[in-house]
């Protein structure tokens, strides 16, 4: 539990010190609930039994959101293509906890973005009854979409629909061609920072007495008979040698390792158990570009001949994705072939007035989904439902399902937690405000007044708040008592020095990487990829988490290499070769066993 002497936001800081701290009790104490994952199922999970008043413990094996959760399309969705899935539950499901997130829970990081459906069409009187059946076709597609979310009431957290001419869709997105649509439909979504909402669960959970340890890889678990009643830990972080391993007790153990559950099936397999389900990895590639390279003010929802596209606005970039390809290879770097990046450009082009090129491009980033694996050919056709699973006592899996109802999927899996520990409370995340929720719409909307008592323009101070919410003034008496720490950041001036610096001092960021890449996205909105950001950053963490000489430079250059990994594996023609030449960088953290199963059989990869 929290101490009540500590407001939320103290008792929310993954600070080095709180790690040191974490890491003790994760050895000394048994835990009713120990959550291996630090996605945001995981976090999710964590701050659920939290919220109940359980004793609860996380680990995860690299960062937070460090695998799927942070390379998602950055949408809070109900999902249009499953409602011709007709998987109605599902999309019903995802939209309520769209409006939860952007008016309750996490209005600071979840926000309306609006999306045009282009509706394709022959000009002329020979094509009417065509375009007027897709419009009629899209339009109840739609307008079904509205009416799952909830057409009346301020819970929505998004506005309705609208039907637009040829002329009223291009008004909006000049850069369509005019010969690719008979007109539009705008329909609004929610936006979403995904790493930085990941964090903020896990800060949340941690402020509510949640021990919350990264770099802490389960290597094994721990069975009594055949009751699991804990699990053996790695601290990569320590030198290696005696009390680098050790175990931690718990109660119930929940694996949310998304797309490495196989693993952990194997595993249980070694024992005789069967679980009883597979996961199949979906590797999704997501290109960005500038916002000058395409003049539009919506985003876009596109078909393709195998899933949809998205081109979405973000900040003062593009975001166009995604592919949905089955994927067998390494799972902690899934690699961008040039195949994956010249299919996006080819269909995105479809439609665009001036084609994109890969001159184009500022970033690529691909991620993993986890699916329960079926009976389809395609991976586009997978269900996207979760299932929780009990294959041994004490032990509990949760898998599937899509990021934005990692809420529900959370409670899930501690309702069968609860039922195993007796007398637990039910869920109450869906009245839980995140950390940097309370007062925001105060804050936002008085926000001038703080940006001039603070001596700091109204956009940087905007800026702030999009990103920490109501955690801002935190940010900003860092900056008042180092006025240095509100200069912008070398080779990223969107952001400032301060923000680096609080990501080591409260955010849990132990690497050069977890800063460039999900505590900031300078390593795919720049084209330098953070390079020209790295050694600035380092300097920043460095102070806080007392890094010399030699370590700053180690640290930017298992960066560098990374970079380098990334851009040859981005020019390579296939999976297989990507993959090779994505594997040519080493993981900072330097475990052995950092694909998959390799190494030890008996470490669990999985948890990542």
């Amino acid at each position: 539990m929290r101490d009540p002497n500590l407001s939320r936001a103290l008792a929310g800081r993954l600070s080095p010190q709180r790690r040191a701290a974490d890491l003790r009790r994760l050895r000394a104490e048994r835990f009713d609930v120990l959550v291996i994952g630090g996605g945001v199922t995981g976090a999710g999970a964590a701050l659920d039994a939290a919220s109940r008043g359980l004793k609860v413990a996380l680990v995860e094996a690299r960062d937070h959101a460090a695998g799927t959760s942070s390379r998602s399309s950055k949408l809070i969705h109900g999902g249009l293509r499953y409602l011709e899935q007709l998987e109605f539950g599902l999309v019903h499901e995802a939209l309520t906890e769209r409006g939860l997130l952007a008016t309750r829970l996490a209005p600071h990081l979840v926000r309306p973005v609006p999306i045009l459906v282009p509706l394709p069409g022959e000009p002329g009187a020979r094509g009417l009854p065509a375009r007027a059946w897709r419009r009629a076709y899209y339009g109840l597609g739609v307008a079904a979409y509205d009416a799952f979310a909830g057409l009346l009431g301020g819970d929505r957290g998004m506005p309705l629909h609208r039907h637009l001419s040829r002329e009223g869709a291009r008004r909006l997105f000049p850069s369509l061609r005019a010969d690719a649509l008979a007109g539009a439909i705008r329909y609004h979504d929610g936006q979403v920072d995904d790493a930085r909402l990941v964090v903020t669960l896990a800060r949340t959970a941690a402020s509510l007495g949640a021990t919350v340890v990264t770099s802490a890889r389960a290597v094994g678990l721990i069975r009594q008979a055949r009751e699991v009643t804990g699990v053996r830990v790695r601290d990569l972080e320590a030198p290696n040698g005696a009390g680098a391993e050790f175990e931690v007790r718990a109660r119930t153990v929940i694996a949310a390792t998304g797309v490495w559950s196989d693993d952990l099936s194997r595993m249980l397999d070694d024992v005789g158990v069967r679980p009883g389900i597979r996961v199949r990895a979906s590797k999704g590639v997501h290109l960005v570009v500038p916002r000058s390279a395409i003049t539009g003010e919506t985003g876009l929802i596109l078909r393709t001949p195998t899933s949809v596209l998205f081109v979405i606005p973000w900040g003062g970039h593009w975001i166009i994705g995604t592919t949905d390809t089955d994927w067998r290879l390494d799972r902690s770097h899934p690699a961008a072939s040039a195949r994956d990046i010249a299919y996006l450009l080819d269909q995105v082009n479809t439609v665009l007035e001036r084609p994109l090129t890969t001159a184009d491009i500022e970033g690529v980033y691909a991620g993993l989904r986890p699916l329960l694996a079926g009976e389809a050919d395609s991976t586009s056709k997978l269900s996207r439902e979760h299932a929780v699973f009990e294959p041994m006592l004490g032990l509990l899996v949760v898998a599937g399902g899509k990021y934005t109802t990692y809420r529900v999927m959370a409670a899930d899996v501690v309702d069968q937690a609860a039922r195993r520990l007796g007398g637990v409370r039910r869920s109450r995340t869906a009245d839980l405000p995140l950390l940097g929720a309370d007062g925001y719409a105060a804050m936002w909307r008085d926000r001038a007044d703080l940006a001039r008592r603070h001596g700091m323009p109204v956009g940087v101070l905007e800026h702030l708040l999009e990103r920490y919410g109501t955690l801002t003034l935190e940010l900003l008496a860092l900056i008042d008592a180092d006025p240095l720490l509100g200069s912008p950041l070398a080779g990223a001036p969107e952001y400032l020095a301060a923000e680096v610096t609080y990501a080591a001092r409260a955010e849990g960021a132990l690497h050069l990487e977890d800063v460039l890449t999900r505590r900031t996205r300078i390593s795919f909105e720049t084209t330098h990829r953070g390079l020209e950001s790295a050694e600035h950053t380092a300097e920043l963490m460095g102070a806080v988490l007392g890094w010399d000489a030699a370590t700053r430079a180690r640290e930017v250059d298992h960066y560098r290499a990374r970079v380098a990994a990334e851009r040859q594996s981005q020019t390579m023609p296939d999976d297989a070769t990507a993959d090779a030449a994505r594997l040519g960088a080493p993981d900072v953290r330097g475990f052995a066993a950092d694909r998959g199963t390799d190494g030890d059989p008996a470490e669990l990869p999985s948890a990542r």
